[in-house]
Parts: C-alpha cells; structure tokens; sequence
C-alpha cells in the first residue's frame, strides 16, 4: 500500500477507528505494561510514529514523557490535537519525519508498519535511525505470522512478520534487538513486540533475540 491509498483508507473510517480503538481502556493490559516499562528508561523526547488519534501519545504523556505524536490521516491528527491540547502533533509521512537528525531518544512503531510493502520497510527504519540518537530506542508492534504475508485488515491491507524476519532487518538497519516476545489471545492474531537500540555506528550483528 503507498502512503496515499493508506491514508484515504483511513481517512474513510477515522471516526468509526476513534471510536472503537481510540481509548487507551480498550488496549490490552499487556500492552500498557509493555509500552509503560519501555518508556521508563528514555530520557529525552519520544516520538509516537504513526499515532493514529493519539492515545498513545497520551498514555506516554501523562507519565511524564517528553513524546509527540506524527501520523499521515489528517482526521487523526486534528482529532488527537482536540482530544489532547496539551501533547504535540505532527502530520507527516513515517519515511519522512520533520525531525533532526539524532534529536529524539525513542521511537514508538505500535502497529504502524503493518500495511507497509515490504520492500518499504527498509526505507522507514532508516528514518527512524536518522532520527534515533545513538543508543536511542525503538519499540515495534506487529502481527505475527509467516513472514511478509498479507492478510485482509479491517481498513486496508496488512502484513504479518515473523520476528526472526523483522529482526533481520531491523538489525541490517542498524539496531541491537535486545528483547522480542510474542502473544496470542483467543479469537486474535498472533500479537509480536520488539524492542532494539541503535547503534553508534551501524555494521550488522548477526545474533538474533530469544523470544519468551
């Protein structure tokens, strides 16, 4: 899908999206905690990259995060800037952020790259290592399955990525995998988080995460 086809498609149910899925009561527990204990240990600013209404963004905010939040869906974001006046919203494209080089110390990807065409993805982590400061971190939320498999989503099409796979390429990109785990709840697809640092400087490492 290119940026255009996904924002349309976007654009299309943002209200119905908001709705259902625009609360942070309505997100796993698992996912709170998981997203909560990454944010703990970055100090400096975060950036939400794909955030949707902005619930996220919020959730990190009211911890006491330093985050912004960027997405492509004009309605998500004008949404998000009513829905929370006090946090920062960006529109713009994850393969183009309108940030500095190394100016942020982490990278929220949840659930943001799934409808990205694989040959795609290497584009967007290079943006987000340009962004990261050195040792800056990234977490990663995905569908897990058979690598680069699409699959009928509720809005437009996505893609399931097995974590070997999104390892490999995260660390081609330029980032030490520190820690994968994945989960399954009944009647969902197969959930996978990731989170990795960027290097200092970017040969690739060959090891790969256990997962738990």
């Amino acid at each position: 899908m290119t940026d255009e086809q996904v924002r349309m498609a976007y654009s299309a149910r943002a209200a119905e999206y908001t709705s259902i899925l625009g609360s942070i009561d309505d997100m796993h527990e698992l996912d709170r905690k998981r997203i909560a204990s990454w944010a703990e240990d970055i100090e400096g600013p975060i950036v939400d990259a794909g955030c949707g209404p902005g619930h996220w963004t919020n959730f990190l905010h009211q911890r006491g995060a330093d985050v912004s939040g960027v997405d492509i869906v004009e309605d998500f974001v004008a949404e998000a800037r009513i829905r929370f006046p006090e946090t920062t919203f960006q529109l713009a494209s994850l393969r183009s952020l309108d940030l500095r080089d190394g100016s942020v110390q982490g990278v929220l990807a949840w659930y943001s790259l799934i409808h990205l065409p694989p040959k795609d993805l290497p584009e967007v982590l290079a943006e987000f290592v340009r962004v990261l400061a050195p040792q800056g971190h990234l977490l990663i939320g995905m569908f897990h399955g058979d690598t680069a498999q699409p699959f009928t989503h509720a809005v437009t099409p996505a893609y399931f990525w097995s974590v070997e796979e999104m390892s490999r390429l995260l660390n081609q990109a330029g980032f030490d995998v520190i820690e994968a785990d994945t989960r399954c709840n009944p009647g969902m697809r197969p959930h996978a988080a990731i989170s990795s640092l960027r290097r200092a400087c970017c040969p690739p490492k060959g090891s790969l995460p256990s997962q738990r």
